[in-house]
């Protein structure tokens, strides 16, 4: 039928116009537009429409104001706006009708501006817009900022009498508040006859704006005083205000004005107030909400899986998911993307395996956010080849793709693959983001490659990055781990201090601690707390082992007093070991015991390991042998702790014990890890082991290790002024 009416529509427009139809001549009343108008809702389509407005100018009906009207509202229905204005323009003079219709598709728009000189042209012309029309003009007023035009129409308002109607208030009052004049908009507001719901919605949206608790609770007490009870919409927006405000105050009091309006059961009631416990960390209260719901859809299954992620409790999570599917409910995007991280975190290759089975099954394995989160959790999984897998499938990649992908070969130690990555990155045309430069640092960094740091380093200034705090502290920390601590200390100053935050403070103050300058950790320490910046548990970390290089043993107590008394630190085992170390080095081998001893946690490998070096520097056999006994029930795989206990036993001429620890370690097959190190040339990492003759030039680089050997032993021959011997040279 449809296609009938649009062939014999065409066939129309090919006659005269209008139709000069033998039965019109014949009718007595006969109305040539009525029929025009007619034709004219038939044309549905853009070029259809356009010939018809082709035929209505040759025929000279183009100022007739009701067919122009319609055909302003028919390329209006079809989203030709600029065609419904050229209409416009080419009426000589446009009815009331049409000025306001017309005020409302150039309003909607967007076309804000040329909204206020259409009013300003209809008020010249001694009209002015109904009262449907008014809250676009407010509207326009609002987003382009025109304080006078919104004083004007303010002032047409009242003279018309339109001032009295709620939605024209409330478009005014929006308009004061996008301007800061929250009096004037609140004045509007007061001085409404009828407060309907849209009022107190309008109020809400404008306290939540303000960011004023105290204010949206006075606003649901002036609606019960006026008997006016919320409506879901209205407690989405209370709910939506205290997750912004992240007030639990607030939440719990519209949870009680739920229960209380009878919507404890609405679906999209208990949506939002799931979303909003869930946000503020309310767990309790999110269980709570989810068991007494009568109706669960897909959307609820996935808040609360996100739910019990965000909160840590992954294992839940998981097994919440599985208790969806036996519900019968498919999983979907959103499921995928909430149980995935759950799934990382756990290390469950399992799990994630089987996810991935039903995303594929599901159909959504093709959505690259899905993908995205697959390369993240088979990373964290140790599967790096399953996600590189996953990545190379990804046909629109995004630049979390890239930021994944190296994250996850910068986790597994691939750091020369994750610098390929980056670099093809860069080629195939992807702008770097905050992400990916903060993925990729640490790999410039464990590679030794300074070179593609500076690189990177510029790649943040060409894209505006630096002022990023992340992107700043990171490059600062690399910096300073390549050893270039004046470049670190450059990138902390040039820093602005709104930008600067915790995380900054630690990495400058860890930086000076390994490169030996310590009274700059303790200037710098001094310094922060001046600021409005707190201490933290790693700023306390630092400066204890810029205590440990430096040997200051008091200043160590006093800092270590200052974090658990001053701030309330609870110590954690990395502190409880800078300290056995400081103690043990400066030959408290009692002290450090004590401390141990008196730890509220048990000490594991990293307390007790300093305990045992320490013995060893100063030859206190009885205490290394009950820190050897420790470290060797708790890492009994570790060929370190037998070798060091051994050197002890050396040490004191004690070679039968020295004997047996050398036979333990050969009976088990325990070999001490080799060293690893990198050096950058010319752009070009080197990567070298313990007894390495892998290198192209080895014999050369051999030959000068060699040299470089003798010459230290002719340097301590001359320092020397007896007889000397050299002992217990590792190589």
């Amino acid at each position: 039928m449809l296609a009938l009416n649009q062939h014999c529509l065409r066939q129309l427009l090919l006659l005269p116009f209008p139709p000069n139809l033998k039965f019109f001549q014949k009718t007595q009343n006969y109305h040539p537009f009525s029929t025009l108008s007619s034709l004219l809702n038939l044309c549905n389509k853009p070029q259809l429409l356009k010939q018809f407005h082709a035929r209505l100018i040759l025929h000279g009906h183009h100022q007739n104001l009701s067919l122009t009207s319609n055909l302003i509202e028919s390329y209006a229905n079809l989203g030709l706006n600029s065609l419904c204005f050229h209409v416009f323009n080419s009426i000589s003079y446009p009815s009331w009708e049409i000025y306001n219709r017309v005020l409302q598709i150039i309003a909607n728009s967007g076309e804000f501006k040329e909204t206020l000189l259409l009013y300003d042209k209809m008020v010249s012309n001694s009209m002015y817009p109904d009262e449907f029309s008014y809250p676009f003009v407010l509207r326009s007023c609002k987003h382009v900022l025109d304080v006078d035009h919104g004083r004007r129409v303010h002032g047409h308002l009242v003279k018309l009498g339109f001032y009295v109607n709620e939605e024209v208030r409330t478009g005014l009052a929006e308009f004061y508040g996008e301007l800061g004049e929250i009096e004037n908009a609140r004045q509007v507001f007061d001085e409404m006859p009828v407060r309907g719901l849209d009022y107190w919605n309008s109020q809400i949206v404008e306290s939540l704006q303000n960011g004023n608790v105290r204010e949206i609770i006075g606003v649901i007490k002036q609606m019960m005083e006026v008997n006016i009870w919320p409506n879901s919409v209205c407690l989405i927006n209370l709910l939506r205000a205290s997750t912004e405000l992240n007030s639990l105050k607030l939440g719990v009091l519209v949870h009680g004005l739920i229960v209380v309006s009878g919507l404890s059961e609405d679906v999209s009631v208990c949506t939002a107030l799931i979303n909003m416990y869930s946000r503020i960390g309310n767990l309790k209260n999110v269980c709570l909400v989810f068991k007494m719901m009568p109706e669960k859809d897909r959307v609820v299954w996935n808040l609360m899986i996100s739910a019990y992620f965000r909160r840590g409790q992954s294992r839940k999570s998981l097994d919440l998911l599985v208790k969806m599917c036996n519900e019968g409910i498919r999983m979907d995007l959103y499921t995928a993307l909430a149980a995935l991280p759950s799934t990382g975190e756990l290390k469950s290759l399992e799990w994630g395996k089987q996810i991935h089975a039903h995303g594929i099954r599901n159909g959504l394995d093709h959505q690259v956010s899905v993908q995205n989160s697959l390369i993240d959790m088979y990373s964290k999984c140790d599967s790096v080849e399953a996600a590189k897998k996953v990545f190379d499938l990804v046909v629109e990649k995004t630049e979390v793709s890239w930021s994944s992908m190296i994250k996850g070969f910068v986790i597994h130690e691939r750091y020369f693959d994750a610098l390929s990555l980056f670099a093809r990155m860069k080629c195939d045309g992807f702008l770097v983001d905050s992400a990916a430069i903060v993925s990729i640092l640490p790999a410039c960094v464990n590679a030794g490659a300074f070179e593609q740091l500076k690189y990177i380093h510029g790649c943040t200034i060409k894209y505006g990055l630096l002022s990023t705090p992340s992107v700043n502290t990171e490059l600062l920390a690399s910096y300073a781990k390549c050893g270039c601590i004046d470049m670190a200390r450059r990138l902390f100053d040039e820093e602005e201090i709104d930008n600067k935050d915790t995380i900054t403070w630690n990495s400058l103050i860890s930086a000076y601690s390994k490169h030996g300058e310590w009274q700059q950790c303790f200037r710098l320490y001094e310094q922060m707390k001046k600021t409005y910046f707190r201490p933290d548990s790693i700023t306390f970390l630092g400066l204890l082992t810029a205590c440990v290089n430096s040997g200051h043993v008091n200043e160590g107590w006093k800092i270590f007093k200052e974090m658990t008394e001053t701030f309330g630190f609870q110590p954690s085992q990395e502190h409880y070991a800078c300290m056995v170390d400081l103690l043990g080095k400066a030959g408290h081998i009692d002290k450090a015991k004590e401390l141990i001893n008196s730890m509220p946690i048990k000490a594991d490998a990293r307390v007790w390991g300093p305990l045992l070096s320490a013995c060893k520097m100063h030859s206190e056999t009885a205490v290394a042998e009950l820190a050897a006994e420790k470290l060797i029930e708790i890492e009994p795989t570790n060929a370190g702790n037998y070798v060091l206990m051994s050197n002890i036993y050396a040490a004191s001429g004690k070679w039968d014990k020295v004997a047996k620890m050398r036979s333990f370690l050969k009976n088990k097959g325990l070999k001490k890890t080799p060293g690893c190190s990198w050096l950058e040339v010319n752009g070009k990492v080197h990567e070298f082991r313990v007894a390495d003759r892998s290198h192209p030039r080895s014999n050369e680089i051999y030959s000068a290790l060699q040299y470089i050997e003798l010459e230290i032993e002719d340097i301590i021959k001359a320092s020397l002024p007896k007889p000397w011997v050299i002992e217990d040279i590792e190589h």
